[in-house]
């Protein structure tokens, strides 16, 4: 026989979740779209697109922002004009017995890395590089084996990449 004060917690879980899912919605799934197509879209453009005012909107930003909706709006700066135009993904298998945390210390403050993505499957992460050339993609490569502890690499050169979004 199951517990009434264990349904009776099963139902004010309920009731949370379904309050804290009706607060999203169509307006704000709409803003979100126009914040993906351009981070710079302004508060009075967000609001006319949406019908409601300018402040009106920046509240939904703001209120998306502080629950952690929206991670961050951010500038993609195209790596080739800062005279980085390889960019490649490398996967990395770490040797045996180095931790996350430790490869993930390793990247920080190496030029040439974008990204690190831990992932599942064969390889542990996929990091985006954006290299000055082949050499360049060599010397980080060499330094992810050396250094940061990589038991294996596996390199693809990105020939173009398009947002969905």
């Amino acid at each position: 026989m199951m517990n009434t004060a264990y349904f009776s917690f099963l139902r004010c879980q309920i009731v949370i979740l379904a309050a804290i899912i009706s607060v999203m919605d169509k307006i704000d799934l709409r803003i979100l779209g126009l914040l993906q197509r351009d981070g710079r879209t302004s508060y009075r453009d967000l609001g006319e697109a949406v019908h409601l005012s300018a402040n009106a909107a920046a509240e939904r930003v703001r209120r998306m922002l502080a629950d952690g909706t929206i991670r961050s709006i951010t500038a993609q700066v195209n790596p080739a004009k800062l005279g980085r135009p390889l960019e490649a993904q490398i996967d990395v298998k770490l040797r045996q017995g180095v931790s996350a945390a430790a490869f993930e210390k390793a990247l920080q403050g190496v030029a040439q890395i974008q990204s690190a993505t831990l992932l599942t499957g064969s390889f542990d992460y996929a990091v985006r590089v954006a290299c000055r050339d082949q050499d360049d993609l060599m010397t980080v490569t060499e330094y992810l084996r050396n250094k940061a502890g990589a038991q294996e690499t596996y390199s693809r050169v990105i020939l173009r990449e398009i947002n969905i979004a």
